[in-house]
């Protein structure tokens, strides 16, 4: 089982360029490593998530806390302090099924707990553990103790199906009462939330994978979900939906949606996959050829698809 290192820091939004500069020769640095497996880099998706995300995965619990306690990130911390605002959040966890997280969004929650006060937040813990297994979208639940030297807060890292459930979970008057009676053995509790739907594009990043551009990861987007949306419309939406159901256009649409939105988070990795020499050009000196080049094919099977449905319906 591999450990990874979860990073979430807020950065100055007029250098962001700079930060992911500096990401950029932070991997580079720990690429080498010893126990390092890979990186991920998460840019802010407002509103879902505000931070910067950087999660790090090594072979094991001391090549982590090696990694954590070494001069050479020291030095790479200073560095990078102009960026930033407030505090970073770094935490440990275990993971499962490879470091693979498959829920659309997390939440990272921190809490101090007074000393001496552990095994009451212990059993608190493991009663709002029962209570949010309940809750509608949870998808998964874990929980960190604190690590001596590393990490002085209790880790819990909750997946859902969804933005909305997992709002109403953190909003819900259960949890709230919950919290209220964690008050006096809590010094310090906060959360932060984000979004996973950069997984539909993580398998065509490196390890020192810089954000992907916005505009191409919405046409490939675009180019798995026009022809969902419109072969579903034409051999389900309309004849059983409509003809045979009799369901409204509102409710159609929207049953039509659901099949699109899981088909696209399928397909979308897939095709990532064929496009990654255009998502990430090798060579920065023809970049720019891939780029155009790219463009320019996805604009053809744009046009090729958009013709085929209207010469065949």
């Amino acid at each position: 089982m591999t450990v990874s290192i979860v990073t979430q820091t807020s950065v100055r939004p007029e250098r962001s360029e700079d930060f992911a500069r500096w990401q950029g020769e932070t991997s580079n640095l720990i690429a080498s490593f010893p126990g390092f497996v890979e990186q991920r880099l998460m840019p802010p998706n407002p509103p879902l998530q505000v931070d910067w995300v950087i999660l790090q995965r090594f072979h094991a619990m001391e090549d982590a806390q090696r990694w954590l306690a070494s001069p050479e990130r020291q030095t790479r911390i200073e560095g990078a302090a102009p960026f930033l605002i407030g505090r970073d959040d770094v935490h440990i966890v275990r993971d499962d099924d490879g470091g693979r997280k498959p829920a659309p969004v997390s939440a990272v929650i921190s809490t101090r707990v007074k000393p001496g006060r552990e095994a009451e937040y212990r059993a608190w813990e493991r009663k709002i553990a029962a209570a949010q297994s309940k809750a509608p979208g949870m998808q998964g639940y874990r929980f960190e103790p604190p690590v001596p030297g590393i990490q002085d807060d209790y880790v819990t890292i909750l997946r859902f199906d969804s933005q909305a459930n997992l709002q109403a979970w953190l909003d819900s008057p259960v949890r709230k009462k919950l919290i209220e009676e964690a008050d006096p053995f809590t010094e310090e509790f906060h959360a932060r939330m984000g979004t996973g739907f950069e997984q539909w594009f993580r398998d065509s990043a490196g390890p020192d994978a810089a954000p992907l551009p916005v505009w191409k990861m919405d046409m490939l987007v675009l180019l798995m979900l026009y022809p969902i949306v419109f072969l579903f419309g034409v051999f389900v939406g309309t004849p059983l939906f409509s003809n045979v159901l009799g369901l409204s256009f509102a409710v159609s649409l929207f049953l039509g949606n659901i099949v699109s939105v899981g088909l696209t988070g399928f397909l979308v990795p897939w095709i990532a996959g064929h496009f990654g020499w255009w998502l990430r050009p090798a060579s920065p000196d023809t970049a720019m050829r891939t780029h155009i080049l790219g463009a320019v094919i996805i604009l053809v099977l744009y046009a090729i698809m958009v013709v085929a449905f209207w010469r065949l319906f």
